[in-house]
């Protein structure tokens, strides 16, 4: 790659020597970026492991390297400068709508709006009287300011892919973001990376002392005490849990059958959250349940009243490739309700409107907060009769845009995908699932991870439409799935925090559902009741439990997916009855419905990675809240619209906040622990879909996450070490033909 800044262009020619540093530096800035996991921002929080970029290790040696670079608390003065005075820049560049005055030059990029102002800060160059002008020297381009800064650092050619890792592993949580804007957010942002550490090396150039050396910050950093111990109680913990698992699976019957005829079949998502739910309405006698990624098949974009863009309603691994707008949404009450909002966050965050705005709405804002921090209860019913009446009278999304051909592939591919194609019941109601907090930073962490961290009902609405329409069932049956006319499929909304379910449309009040939903309250009771126990509160009753929905001073409204330890690949049959306690990601799954194994490869690189991100995201935030975590929430500030700090200049925080892994300070209540993947399948299916997906044999083969294969042909159980010493077919011919060639 040949690199040419625009001021050689008009000086001079590029010299080879030059062009072949600002080359190697290109390509060590692309390799060093590997080590970062992107952040997605506070309105579409999806769990990432935060040592993603460590993978290709074992999980012990990545623990260990994981500790060198993030995990260190002692730096030399100047980094701590370096990062104060990068926080300030970042805080400014990358704010979406929160400050009252916008960063000067932010349209001309983060690096030449540094350069531009960089100048006028005494920090900077305060006292050294050639550092304005020395800023000014720099390239246009990031490499070139890269180069120019390690002259004046005074570093070695071989230490520049180090010292682009230390730029970024001492301020992990600011390239967490700028990897999600540049690789993940679908914005041009094409040159966020290198102008990152461009930019930070710029910095510390102009920061440190010409009498000390540079090679005291090259040092490699020691791994925190106590890691070979912290390892051993993980692994003693997955073992228990592992033990424990296995004897209640050895009481499942493969072969067992719900009661017929049913009352209604559930589809939830494979959220461990959902657990507990289908067991209590499995328990109330004639249903059956299903667990499925809760976007339920249906990668689309959603455009929602008051908002402004549409967001995207299925897994970040999926772009989708339609929109579809709210129903009833007009383009006038969407923009009136746009505005709207605009105008009066404009009005908030202003200098003086916020003295008149509290002088306007003063009184009433008073009375309602007094209201909703004295009887959040009574104030949640509210919310509660209005959302009512918001289901009940919800209209059919337009589904125009898709084309039929592409409805019947969602439906049937969702079909197939949660094993549910024949023997239907009367009502099939499809489950999307969110939470309901108040004051909440971390709320979209707490809502579907398949929706890409927003709330699954409309999901629910869209596939349930679609089942629904005649022509699409014509076509299903052609492809060998017959729905009988008088089979109605249904929308609900699983709400986690208060364990309610509730039917969307007609559905809410057709006298014909009336014991499915006394049915489902009986279920929400049990739960709520089963759930109380666990959080650290001292009056425990069920009841409680809808308070914390809107009570904005609840730091723990509910314990999200703590305590998840693994994910079962198979028919519900396996594990009916069985008290999984929350902790397990239920994926429905029927082998013999998968002959070519597509469908299990579907399962397997996309929910379960999903579920791996989670769990690794759970894992670390417990393991030290502080390098990995969000730190208490007490404690925490919003940045920008998009991330959370501690106080108000710290890196962001990309991990789950102590409250969501602890149950009091010095209490853990999620114990760390790999994911335990269980598939019911034939082995030799499941050793060919390995094969294919290197993803597989890297989260497998280097132990990020567990595995056992529960072969249905003859009972036997195999871990991955195992499936790998079984040859395969081809293998088993080729061993033939060599002991034909011999004898």
């Amino acid at each position: 790659m040949k690199i040419v800044t625009s001021q050689q262009k008009s000086k001079k020619t590029q010299t080879p020597q030059r062009e072949e540093s600002l080359s190697e530096l290109h390509g060590l800035n692309e390799v060093s970026w590997r080590l970062v996991a992107p952040f997605w921002p506070l309105q579409s929080l999806i769990a990432v492991n935060p040592l993603q970029g460590l993978e290709d290790l074992s999980f012990s040696e990545a623990l260990e390297k994981g500790a060198q670079l993030y995990e260190q608390t002692s730096f030399p003065q100047e980094i701590l400068t370096l990062n104060t005075i990068s926080i300030k820049y970042f805080q400014a560049f990358f704010d979406e709508g929160q400050a009252t005055i916008e960063m000067p030059l932010r349209d001309q990029g983060l690096l030449q709006a540094w350069k531009r102002l960089a100048v006028y800060d005494a920090e900077l160059v305060g006292k050294d009287k050639n550092a304005a002008s020395w800023i000014q020297s720099l390239p246009d381009l990031p490499e070139g300011v890269l180069h120019s800064s390690f002259i004046r650092l005074g570093l070695k050619r071989e230490d520049w892919g180090h010292f682009l890792t230390l730029l970024l592993a001492t301020l992990p949580g600011w390239a967490a973001h700028v990897k999600y804007l540049e690789d993940w957010s679908g914005q041009e942002k094409k040159s966020l990376k290198i102008e990152f550490v461009a930019l930070r090396a710029a910095i510390l150039a102009l920061l440190w002392p010409e009498e000390k050396p540079i090679s005291v910050l090259l040092k490699k950093q020691e791994t925190p005490l106590g890691r070979e111990k912290i390892l051993k109680e993980v692994i003693a913990a997955e073992e228990t849990y592992q033990e424990h698992l296995l004897t209640l699976l050895e009481t499942g019957d493969p072969q067992a059958k719900p009661d017929y005829p049913l009352k209604a079949q559930l589809v939830f998502c494979i959220d461990v959250r959902s657990e507990p739910m289908r067991r209590a309405i499995e328990a109330r006698g004639n249903y059956e349940t299903f667990g499925f990624a809760g976007f339920f098949g249906v990668p689309v974009a959603l455009q929602k009243k008051g908002e402004r863009a549409p967001y995207a309603a299925c897994p970040v691994l999926l772009k989708p490739e339609h929109m579809v707008e709210e129903p009833g949404l007009e383009k006038r009450s969407r923009l009136s309700s746009a505005t709207f909002k605009r105008l009066y966050q404009s009005l908030k965050y202003t200098f003086t409107a916020p003295l008149a705005l509290v002088e306007t709405l003063g009184p009433l804002s008073g009375f309602w907060m007094g209201m909703r921090t004295l009887f959040p209860r009574i104030t949640g019913a509210l919310y509660s009769v209005v959302g009512y009446l918001r289901r009940r009278h919800v209209a059919p999304f337009d589904l125009s845009g898709i084309p039929l051909k592409m409805q019947c592939d969602m439906a049937e591919n969702a079909l197939r995908g949660m094993g549910l194609t024949h023997n239907f019941a009367k009502y099939v109601i499809f489950c999307g699932h969110g939470s309901q907090t108040q004051n909440n930073a971390y709320a979209s962490a707490l809502d579907c991870g398949a929706c890409a961290g927003h709330q699954g009902g409309d999901n629910a609405q869209i596939l349930a439409q679609i089942l629904n329409t005649p022509s699409v069932r014509e076509q299903l049956a052609q492809r060998g799935i017959r729905i009988l006319e008088d089979v109605t499929f249904l929308a609900a909304q699983h709400n986690t925090t208060t364990d309610d379910i509730s039917l969307f449309g007609e559905a809410a009040s057709l006298p014909a559902l009336k014991e499915i939903r006394e049915d489902l309250q009986k279920a929400q009771q049990e739960v709520s009741g089963e759930r109380i126990q666990r959080l650290p509160v001292r009056r425990k009753k069920g009841k409680r439990v809808r308070s914390y929905a809107w009570d904005w001073a609840q730091i723990r409204p509910e314990w999200g997916l703590a305590q998840n330890a693994a994910f079962i690949v198979g028919p519900r049959s396996i594990t009916t009855s069985m008290d999984l306690e929350g902790r397990t990601f239920l994926h429905s799954y029927d082998w013999e419905q998968d002959k070519d194994g597509a469908i299990l490869e579907t399962i397997l690189t996309a929910p379960m990675v999903v579920a791996q991100w989670i769990n690794m995201q759970y894992f670390f935030s417990s393991l030290n809240n502080v390098a990995y975590g969000g730190g208490s929430k007490v404690t925490k500030n919003i940045v920008g619209k998009h991330s959370v700090m501690q106080g108000n200049g710290s890196d962001l925080m990309t991990g789950l906040p102590l409250q969501s892994v602890y149950a009091g300070d010095n209490k853990l209540y999620h114990m760390p622990q790999r994911l335990l993947t269980v598939v019911y399948a034939p082995v030799a299916r499941l050793k060919k879909v390995i094969h294919r997906q290197e993803v597989l044999q890297r989260l497998f083969g280097n132990e990020w996450v567990h595995l056992l294969c529960i072969d249905p042909q003859t009972g036997e159980r195999f871990s991955y070490q195992d499936i790998e010493r079984i040859p395969t077919r081809e293998e088993l011919q080729k061993q033939q033909r060599s002991s034909r060639r011999q004898s």
